[in-house]
């Protein structure tokens, strides 16, 4: 059950109109990693979630509604950004005062450049948000992703509120009202919360790596093979040990030959490191059975009811 209070979560000020910035935020508003994409996402993750991971559950619909709430920020400062342009464009009459706003002939033939750019936002909806990005494109679901398995659903997260954080910083540079900098600097720090939010929530389902269920298979986990002629770099990602397995890697300098020599890679032994087939066939059915007991155990066999109402005494 949603509850709206009007006010909204951040101050949100601008020092002046700005048609074409105002457009540019239209990223955020409905493009593929802004806060209609966050929200969405967190908010159907959070149903998988309910009964494996209630207290998740718990932090993906807070979360998911703070994302709605920056969509309301954002489409706030949008509105504000195309005050007098909206009510100029519904003006059918007049010309004189939208021609003063946009100052003069110039600044008119370039708005009227952007309108082309960008009909939708410009002429059909008379200068309102809709919900497309920058470039008029609808928002899709397509951009959720949500795989159901809380170990990845988390690792898309974080790599959410990566990309949003950075569309900010963008952004940011391309504004000179400080008002607009501000909310966008809180916006960006509170994906940067959210990081931090998801990436403690991950450390706590053991095991989670590597994500879902199934195991790696020892003999190609730790192989790093040189695809490239040229300059040949070495750094962590190929020698040492590898960070979430702890094997050793293996360069393989010779990919081709490596390929002829096992049949295909099926003749190839695992090699750095102490997994061996069986011990993956063994944790692949051992962490199956935990995953499959997490759910069994709070999931009622007939009837079901997702709510319990409590009542005052």
């Amino acid at each position: 059950m949603f509850y709206h209070v009007k006010e909204l979560q951040f101050n949100a000020r601008v020092s002046k109109p700005d048609p074409r910035f105002a457009k540019l935020l239209l990223e955020q508003f409905g493009g593929g990693n802004g806060e209609l994409k966050a929200a969405m996402q967190y908010f159907v993750q959070a149903f998988g979630a309910k009964d494996p991971y209630p207290d998740k559950y718990d932090m993906l619909m807070d979360i998911a509604t703070e994302e709605f709430s920056h969509l309301e920020i954002v489409g706030a400062t949008i509105q504000m950004l195309l005050t007098g342009v909206n009510g100029e464009l519904k003006d059918a009459a007049g010309t004189d005062e939208i021609m003063q706003l946009l100052d003069g002939k110039t600044k008119k033939e370039s708005f009227i450049h952007e309108a082309m750019t960008n009909p939708h936002f410009l002429v059909t909806s008379g200068g309102g948000p809709l919900v497309t990005d920058s470039n008029g494109i609808p928002w899709s679901g397509t951009y959720v992703n949500a795989m159901g398995d809380l170990s990845v659903d988390l690792r898309s997260n974080i790599a959410a509120e990566s990309r949003a954080k950075v569309v900010y910083e963008y952004l940011m540079k391309l504004t000179d009202d400080p008002y607009v900098k501000q909310t966008l600097g809180f916006l960006m720090t509170r994906e940067v919360a959210h990081f931090q939010m998801f990436q403690a929530a991950l450390k706590t389902i053991e095991p989670n790596f590597p994500p879902a269920v199934l195991q790696s298979d020892p003999r190609y986990s730790n192989t790093y093979y040189n695809m490239s002629s040229g300059n040949d770099f070495r750094g962590p990602w190929n020698e040492g040990v590898s960070p979430g397995l702890g094997e050793t890697w293996q360069y393989i300098e010779d990919p081709l030959s490596q390929v002829i020599d096992t049949n295909g890679l099926l003749d190839l032994e695992p090699t750095g490191t102490k997994r061996t087939l069986e011990s993956m066939q063994e944790a692949d059915k051992k962490l199956s059975d935990i995953r499959s007991t997490e759910v069994k155990e709070v999931s009622p066999p007939k009837e079901n009811q997702w709510s319990t109402y409590l009542t005052e005494e």
